[in-house]
């Protein structure tokens, strides 16, 4: 925890006390520690001199944040109108076998988090999977250990 508040705090100074930067700040370090900690919002709250009421607001507004702690690949599965027709419910039971997690979880391991969005915009390529910002579409149940073997190589 200590390194993490280091980190924190090293990436706040870059912004100065710059109330105007609080998003990117708090973007900044969840892209570092892939969450928010409760520890790294009182930082936050202190450095901008913003209540922390107002801090965990903003950081529970915004999808693009997590007060969760996340794995280091991050796998979404697109449950969209045109993904679901092309056999997304079936991918996405393939990759709960594969992990061994369900949407909304991270596996004990801290390797992978879980999660299916509504839309990813790429229906023609349905039924889609993201993994660390990566698209993978067409995908037949088959396709996914070997995409997520690739992973945990890395």
């Amino acid at each position: 925890m200590v390194q993490e508040l280091a980190e924190v705090d090293e990436i706040l100074g870059k912004y100065g006390g710059d109330r105007s930067a609080l998003i990117q700040a708090l973007l900044d370090i969840q892209r570092e520690n892939r969450w928010l900690s409760k520890d790294a919002l009182k930082r936050v709250s202190q450095e901008f001199g913003i209540p922390l009421t107002q801090v965990y607001h903003i950081s529970t507004f915004y999808k693009a944040f997590t007060l969760m702690p996340k794995g280091q690949h991050l796998v979404s599965v697109c449950l969209g109108t045109a993904c679901h027709v092309r056999g997304a419910p079936r991918l996405l039971d393939r990759v709960i076998e594969t992990l061994k997690i369900k949407p909304g979880e991270t596996s004990a391991d801290m390797r992978f988090s879980l999660d299916t969005v509504n839309c990813l915009g790429c229906c023609a390529l349905g039924p889609v999977m993201v993994v660390d910002g990566e698209y993978y579409g067409k995908l037949h149940g088959n396709e996914v250990g070997q995409i997520i073997s690739a992973k945990e190589i890395e």
